[in-house]
């Protein structure tokens, strides 16, 4: 899952939302680094990620991913993933794209003294390019790929890699649509 999948999931309030983007700035134990309630949205973060990785639909969508670029097909999966959350906002989410993105950047903002190193670095360039909003056009995912891939020690195979969005984007739909259900009800919880 991307940055706008998990903020989707996350509980509404200002913890949980910050927190689920904290998951994937903060390695290792997360102890008493962090509040209660930041420490549950950061589990939460990991745990929506082993399920979101042995998921059927997901497990379906790395499979699509052609074999040059396969390596990276989780990656490109959570991009594709977040393409279609934000492309069918209105039908998972009452409040509009634009005026939640408005309200996480505003919290990143606001809160920017309490985010790590790398996040603090992000955060604004997020803003600045309205990332989570951007990603309903594919050409964004595409070029947001290539620009992830031009950060990776080895060969970029990712450059390039929306074009297979676009190569199979009835399947790569299909499959988010019978993952969201599920990923929901899980981070729902009992």
């Amino acid at each position: 899952m991307n940055y706008l999948a998990h903020l989707y999931l996350s509980a509404p309030d200002d913890d949980a939302l910050l927190g689920s983007l904290l998951g994937d700035f903060v390695k290792g134990e997360i102890g008493d680094r962090f509040t209660p309630p930041l420490a549950h949205a950061i589990a939460l973060h990991r745990r929506l990620d082993s399920f979101t990785d042995s998921h059927a639909a997901v497990q379906r969508s790395k499979s699509r991913v052609s074999a040059a670029r396969r390596r990276y097909a989780g990656i490109m999966i959570d991009m594709f993933y977040d393409h279609f959350l934000a492309l069918s906002w209105a039908e998972f989410h009452a409040e509009p794209l634009a005026t939640f993105t408005a309200r996480v950047y505003a919290l990143l903002e606001r809160r920017q003294s309490e985010l790590p190193a790398r996040l603090k670095v992000v955060a604004p360039r997020m803003a600045a390019g309205d990332w989570l909003g951007s990603y309903v056009n594919p050409s964004n995912v595409a070029r947001a790929l290539d620009g992830i891939g031009t950060r990776l020690k080895r060969e970029n195979h990712l450059s390039g890699a929306g074009e297979e969005l676009l190569a199979d984007y009835a399947g790569y739909e299909a499959d988010f649509r019978a993952f969201m259900p599920d990923v929901r009800a899980f981070a729902a919880g009992p």
